[in-house]
């Protein structure tokens, strides 16, 4: 990637000596994590506000420059409602549910990605990653203040790995000197790139996509709706396809295709951009450059995205296009799914099985994703005679019939994954809805003058729906049946029980159930 920077990156842990540095033998942690952006740093705030002791070693101090990830699904911003982030990526971030889809200079459709009330949060913010970032290392900032083990040292780069049986050795640079710790378990959370990865020689494939895109941030002020617009063949990009995004602080994201046969060195430089960025915006509009970057994207993943002690989390785990705004949203699933798995397995309320869990579901997640985004990118840059006429055709009818518009792919945008299949799974009683079905997300609803999702809490929880129920060493949050959570929740039942995890994934389902069907639905979603 070739960037052309703007801005100063925000400092937010400065380099101080650690403890470890003069020990006589390497010090023991619970948990390591290796990487300093928003998995990484959602992974400690998670682990760190269930009491589990947790180290980031991150070789910068802070966050970078430049929109990177932007769009925060709403599945996304329920997680950091758990984690006590949300509000302020909300309150900053720019809130937009419409997308719409041009060809030329005419649009050809627009979609709502949350037409229902009753939720919360809206579909997407858009948020650059640096204030995403910002915002996670406050709530960890806050959570120590209340006593959470979470130790952020900057400045502190990863030389070597050693995976063992039941421990990883790794050794450290700092400003100080290097250093050796040892950890029960590592969490990788470093990027694409993954010097982890690579240190302990784990392949990553997948499928290189022979493209380029250059994204320009540049701030104005602009009468362009909060939507997503997208074009294909527009005259200030022929040939190649155009994104737009509004971000906080008056800064819009640009991404325009160019193609594979470039100069990535002579494109960043504004005789190339500036012109570009006029012609799309008109003449009288006046910007100026904030951040530009160039990228060619991968859809690649590991195997297997535990090994031992070591977890692979994020881009270190799988890659994808931002095309669909896939990547740090499936990297947050991520960190919802391991956080409270190593939770339980280290204050003992589950056993050490529970955490080849995590690969089982989240693979599944990332080839959905990993599927999705090929497809997304098939459609905007077809290598094939057959593939271009295919689009073409699309296109051409689009305007005519609504039952062209699935076929239109301009990013499937982010959804959280359902597992399907999930070994953790309990029993399911098909009368009830297929969305709030086992193995899927709950769903947001007005309830008990809140909002569900922020009744959940971070333990595993009783649903009961209509009716009362009660379980020995479980929390219950009852539910009236009014029509929007019937609706949801109860389909063609009468009442319903669900039983929840820590992660808000819904472990089992039953009409009526009594104690022990809860309890054995509960032995089997802590791993059995």
């Amino acid at each position: 990637m070739v960037d052309v920077r703007y801005e100063t990156a925000f400092t937010l842990y400065p380099y101080q000596r650690s403890a470890d540095q003069d020990a006589a033998k390497p010090v023991r942690h619970p948990v390591v994590i290796v990487g300093g952006g928003p998995v990484g740093m959602g992974m400690a705030l998670d682990l760190g506000q269930k009491g589990v002791p947790c180290v980031v070693l991150d070789d910068h101090d802070g966050v970078g420059v430049g929109s990177r990830a932007i769009c925060f699904a709403k599945r996304t911003l329920e997680i950091c409602d758990r984690l006590g982030a949300g509000d302020p990526m909300v309150d900053l971030g720019v809130v937009w549910n419409v997308g719409k889809v041009f060809r030329e200079e005419r649009q050809i459709f627009d979609f709502n990605l949350l037409p229902e009330e009753g939720h919360k949060r809206p579909a997407f913010i858009n948020l650059q990653q640096p204030y995403f970032e910002k915002f996670l290392v406050e709530g960890i900032r806050e959570a120590q203040a209340k006593g959470a083990p979470i130790d952020i040292r900057g400045k502190n780069a990863v030389l070597n790995v050693d995976s063992h049986t039941e421990y990883v050795t790794l050794e450290v640079d700092s400003p100080d000197g290097p250093y050796t710790i040892e950890a029960d378990y590592l969490i990788a959370c470093d990027g694409a790139r993954s010097p982890v990865r690579s240190m302990l020689g784990h392949d990553f494939t997948g499928r290189v996509f022979e493209d380029n895109f250059l994204i320009c941030d540049v701030k104005m002020k602009a009468e362009f709706p909060t939507e997503r617009w997208f074009w294909f063949d527009p005259p200030f990009n022929p040939g190649q396809s155009v994104l737009l995004h509004k971000q906080p602080d008056d800064v819009w994201r640009i991404d325009f295709q160019l193609g594979w046969d470039i100069d990535r060195k002579a494109v960043v430089q504004p005789e190339y951009y500036m012109p570009k960025v006029q012609a799309m915006l008109g003449e009288d509009v006046e910007f100026e450059p904030e951040w530009v970057s160039v990228y060619t994207f991968q859809c690649m993943s590991m195997d297997q995205y535990r090994h031992g002690p070591v977890f692979f989390a994020g881009d270190s785990a799988h890659q994808v296009s931002p095309f669909g705004a896939r990547g740090c949203n499936g990297g947050m699933q991520d960190v919802d799914n391991l956080a409270w798995k190593l939770a339980a397995v280290y204050h003992g309320e589950a056993d050490a099985r529970l955490l080849d869990t995590y690969h089982e579901e989240r693979k599944h997640g990332a080839e959905e994703n990993i599927l999705n985004s090929s497809r997304t990118t098939d459609f905007m840059t077809p290598k094939t005679p057959i593939a271009k006429l295919f689009r073409e055709s699309v296109l051409d009818l689009v305007e005519h019939t609504d039952a062209m518009r699935p076929l239109v792919n301009s990013g499937r945008l982010s959804v959280p994954c359902v597992y399907d299949g999930s070994s953790l799974n309990g029993p399911d009683d098909a009368r009830m809805p297929a969305r709030t079905r086992v193995g899927a997300t709950l769903v947001d609803a007005p309830a008990n003058g809140g909002w569900l999702m922020d009744q959940m809490g971070n333990d595993f929880k009783v649903l009961a729906v209509n009716c009362d129920m009660q379980v020995q060493g479980i929390e219950t949050l009852r539910l009236d049946a009014d029509p929007m959570v019937s609706e949801r929740y109860l389909g063609g039942a009468q009442q319903a029980v669900y039983l929840i995890r820590p992660d808000q994934i819904i472990a089992a389902r039953w009409e009526s159930a009594s104690s022990a069907d809860v309890i054995a639905a509960l032995q089997v979603a802590k791993g059995g």
